[in-house]
């Protein structure tokens, strides 16, 4: 998922954990007292998990339940909970709509016109189309510097990408409300996915009367959270390890939603969550390493491939890192095959590739991997080091020394572990240090440039190839790398919104030829694409699992 649109938007971000609370609403926030343990959170949670809620281990905190400034999957799960755009996704991934309740469609393709149904915010004020024209305003407003701002050119709405730059005020963004429930949407070009953008958190309506008198503190307690989805959230703080929702009894589809609530427990020690789940405080958890081993033939166990990319972002503004021949090196040198077969046993497999497989589907029907095959970066550590050897000789060195900077879950540790080991091996001379942190300063550090090298990872916003190939173009807020092609910049926007845009054919063979300057580049390192290995309890079903946008769906969900 996405990372920043500005270096500095991490420390208005960060700047939520310290905003003491002025309520916008009437009830006081139920959030952990200070000073709260992690297993008294959870001891807490766990008395409050009866009857018909969802009790659901997650390994990182969600950072925000802002939808026009969160970033990572966990936060967008938690904001679909509890928010609905104009589309949602269903069981097989495909968007239908949400409150659309019906679209009228220009012959050009270049004008939405969204007739909403009725549905309300939790505070009992109608959901309108302003709703959206507001939050779409804000996500593009240089002023919000949100990190997902880019996402509405890629949307192809009208004016975004100079609205952003500054070029055109807010009000030429093409998003009209013609009336409350009617939404004029105008596009530079006809964009294929662009229903299923619509299901993406960035594109979720706010009320921007409570907005503006919550202030800087919106979206950081319950009280200053709204809701139109099927819960609403009771007690939330950024980085609490608990998070408890309850069913929107005044949600527009609420007939459908069985749940009396989710509760949300992080805990990052897989042998920690694994006891929880069998002592029944968790009805889903996701297991690790030898534990899917150990609980493989279990029936409650389920193994589902996810659309994650995990690979290892090199910073090229650092010193040796700019050299061709390092970058090959390092991104040839060690045992992707082991990484999966060894550490991961969740499903995962080898990244030999910068856009996974079963992503999206070509014009011929094919697989994009199909079409462009999965032919780079194949560990060969002969080669690497012969890449190594003329790196020595170009950069006049015999040795270099590198940080890498890791998340601090149990496989991140694990597989950077591995990674720090297989280099240093492959490569005499190369020594890798690890500095391990919450996944929310990694983040933080990577969209600053403050790193040499990052075991990052990216999920797939929706289904089309450009939603890994757009991170990569000049000055992109997700090159972390800082690299820059100008044949490279040229692909990608002409694909966006250039002749490639207007033919299909073209436009895919294309992007199969961007992919392969970014790999011949290096640009990245690849090592695995992620797989999920869960224990779901029986009686739980319904739990829609997707490897796009939105990994996990809980308004159909049902327990016994």
């Amino acid at each position: 998922m996405k990372k920043a649109m500005k270096k500095m938007v991490s420390l208005g971000i960060s700047g939520l954990m310290v905003w003491s609370l002025t309520a916008c609403g009437n009830s006081k926030p139920a959030a952990p007292a200070s000073g709260t343990t992690q297993a008294a959170a959870q001891t807490e949670a766990a008395k409050a998990a009866k009857g018909n809620a969802l009790n659901v281990h997650i390994d990182v905190e969600v950072a925000s339940m802002d939808p026009q400034i969160a970033t990572d999957g966990t936060s967008f799960e938690v904001i679909a909970d509890t928010t609905d755009g104009l589309y949602e996704l269903d069981a097989d991934g495909n968007p239908v709509p949400a409150l659309a309740e019906s679209v009228d469609k220009s012959a050009d393709g270049l004008t939405l016109t969204y007739h909403l149904r009725d549905a309300k915010w939790s505070n009992g004020t109608p959901v309108t189309a302003k709703d959206f024209v507001f939050a779409w305003r804000r996500a593009v407003n240089p002023v919000t510097a949100s990190e997902y701002a880019f996402i509405v050119g890629i949307a192809g709405i009208k004016n975004a990408d100079a609205v952003y730059s500054g070029e055109k005020p807010l009000e030429e963004l093409g998003v009209t409300a013609v009336d409350d429930k009617t939404l004029k949407v105008e596009l530079d070009v006809p964009v294929p996915f662009f229903e299923s953008l619509m299901a993406f958190p960035t594109f979720y309506p706010v009320n921007e009367e409570f907005f503006t008198k919550c202030g800087d503190q919106y979206a950081s307690t319950p009280d200053t959270l709204l809701s139109n989805g099927p819960f609403k959230i009771t007690a939330y703080e950024p980085a609490a390890t608990t998070i408890t929702l309850e069913k929107n009894p005044d949600y527009w589809d609420a007939d459908k939603v069985k749940l009396e609530g989710i509760n949300y427990q992080v805990i990052k020690d897989s042998q920690q969550a694994m006891l929880a789940y069998q002592n029944g405080d968790l009805d889903l958890v996701t297991l690790s390493g030898e534990q899917v081993e150990q609980f493989q033939a279990d029936p409650e166990f389920k193994n589902i491939m996810a659309g994650y990319l995990w690979y290892m972002s090199p910073n090229t503004k650092v010193a040796g890192l700019e050299n061709l021949n390092l970058r090959k090196a390092l991104s040839l040198c060690f045992d992707k095959e082991a990484v999966c077969a060894n550490i991961l046993k969740d499903g995962s497999i080898p990244a030999y590739f910068a856009v996974p497989t079963l992503l999206a589907t070509g014009p011929d029907g094919k697989d994009y991997r199909e079409d462009a095959g999965s032919n780079y970066f194949k560990t060969d550590k002969a080669e690497a080091l012969k890449y190594w050897e003329e790196a020595k000789k170009e950069l006049g060195v015999e040795s270099l020394t590198y940080t890498m900077i890791v998340e601090d879950t149990e496989s991140a540790i694990n597989v950077a572990q591995f990674l720090q080991s297989e280099i240093q091996t492959t490569l005499p001379g190369i020594t890798i240090n690890l500095e391990q942190m919450p996944k929310k300063n990694r983040v933080e550090r990577m969209q600053a440039g403050e790193f040499e090298i990052g075991l990052t990872r990216w999920g797939p916003d929706y289904a089309d190839p450009m939603t890994y190939l757009d991170m990569w173009i000049t000055d992109s807020p997700n090159n972390y790398g800082f690299w820059s092609n100008q044949e490279y910049d040229s692909i990608i926007q002409s694909a966006k919104k250039g002749e490639l845009a207007l033919d299909p054919a073209a436009r895919w063979k294309a992007l199969i030829g961007a992919e392969k300057i970014v790999c011949d580049n290096a640009v990245i390192f690849p090592v695995y694409q992620k797989g999920n290995a869960v224990m779901q309890k029986t009686g739980v079903e319904g739990v829609e699992f997707h490897s796009i946008a939105i990994n996990r769906y809980f308004k159909n969900t049902t327990k016994k």
